[in-house]
């Protein structure tokens, strides 16, 4: 397979996937302020019974700490914003730049994979906004450790960290099997009713 040229590729990554975060972050955080100005209001990703954020942004998960995770989201995507601009500008950032943004990444990974795990299965309903984010957080994150890794950022024994980037593609289209997998799995007595 041909190696993935990811000095090209990460700030691009970064850039869109940090935009999309930012916009459905901003789009979220404006829902729930109207919400809170008027209960009525409802909120414009509301679709249909299983694609509601109104359903997901009332529950205790969609606060961390007393703080909503939409302004989470507006902090986090605008460092990656930045991020990506300083690469395209061919700013060389240090070491510890870089393993703070993996760490943050791992956090925002976790982070959005507890979210997935309380929308889908406790909530029982798909944000679409947060859709979004658990779309772009698994490649923002993968790439930011493979670009690590190659930059000796962080040491992985040697055939590993080979093995990790031959088969980036690989791993990258498992974790989005798996991912659409659970959410036409759970959410098939809806699915049907489409088709």
């Amino acid at each position: 397979m041909k190696k993935l040229s990811l000095e090209k590729a990460l700030p691009w990554i970064l850039l869109i996937g940090g935009s999309i975060g930012l916009i459905a972050a901003f789009a979220l955080t404006y829902d729930k302020i109207q919400v809170l100005h008027n209960p009525d209001y409802q909120p414009s990703c509301n679709i249909n019974p299983v694609l509601s954020c109104g359903s997901v942004m009332n529950k205790p998960q969609a606060s961390l700490m007393g703080v909503p995770n939409t302004i989470f989201g507006l902090m986090g995507f605008s460092v990656l914003i930045t991020l990506a601009v300083l690469m395209l500008t061919k700013v060389k950032l240090p070491r510890f730049i870089w393993r703070g943004t993996w760490v943050g990444l791992l956090g925002g990974m976790l982070f959005a994979g507890y979210l997935f795990f309380q929308g889908v299965f406790r909530i029982g309903a798909i944000c679409p906004f947060c859709f979004l984010i658990w779309i772009t957080m698994p490649l923002m994150f993968w790439y930011t450790t493979l670009y690590n890794l190659r930059h000796g950022h962080f040491k992985i024994a040697g055939k590993v960290g080979d093995w990790l980037q031959k088969h980036h593609l690989d791993i990258i289209a498992f974790w989005y099997l798996l991912f659409f997998g659970i959410l036409l799995q759970h959410f098939w007595y809806y699915w049907k009713t489409l088709i």
